[in-house]
């Protein structure tokens, strides 16, 4: 894989589930926040949203059952609750591998569907800051995931041309934003790798 990444500009990853396993920990902070407002909670269907910020997916919530839910507010709970739990999850070791690699030879970015606050925290928790030319966060973007925006903002801020850049993902909603930018795209699933090219 290694030998295939060095016919790019620039490399951009996914936060949530593709660098950092964070992904049990936001799905926890859902949880405490569907008991406090009284909405059904289920795992997988949870788990398909991720990289869709917190608002749009109490949109999602409202449509799939029929409620009204204030965004803002269930937001602000779900933010608190997943700022609560101590222990968010460490980087993923298959990705954390390819930024020491490429580390200094490519520029590389982080595209994610989070707020700027929680992003910076984590990213500066786990001591990956320094590595990364750009981090494009949920407040940096109109249009986010499965829009290509989050990506093309983090190639721009690079200074490489979105077709020259690759993602690394572990959502659908993360690869359908890495194809629409026309943007090959790698899949994160635990340790395993798979490739999908942009059509």
């Amino acid at each position: 894989m290694y030998k295939q990444l060095e016919q790019y500009q620039g490399l951009i990853f996914d936060m949530d589930g593709t660098l950092l396993d964070t992904m049990p920990a936001h799905l926890a902070a859902w949880k405490m926040t569907a008991d406090e407002f009284g909405f059904e909670f289920d795992e997988a269907w949870f788990h398909s949203l991720g990289g869709m910020p917190s608002p749009k997916i109490t949109l999602e919530v409202n449509k799939a059952q029929g409620l009204a839910l204030e965004p803002s507010a269930v937001s602000n709970f779900k933010m608190k609750a997943f700022v609560a739990i101590e222990d968010k999850g460490q980087p993923i070791k298959v990705t954390l591998d390819v930024v020491n690699a490429f580390h200094g030879k490519r520029p590389m970015a982080i595209g994610t569907g989070s707020q700027r606050v929680n992003a910076d925290a984590l990213i500066e928790a786990a001591g990956l800051r320094s590595l990364f030319e750009s981090v494009v966060t949920a407040n940096d973007v109109e249009q986010h995931k499965p829009n290509p925006d989050t990506f093309i903002l983090a190639a721009r801020n690079m200074g490489c041309e979105p077709n020259q850049c690759v993602v690394f993902e572990d959502t659908e909603l993360g690869k359908q934003a890495a194809h629409a930018a026309g943007m090959d795209c790698y899949m994160v699933e635990g340790e395993r790798v798979t490739f999908h090219p942009a059509q």
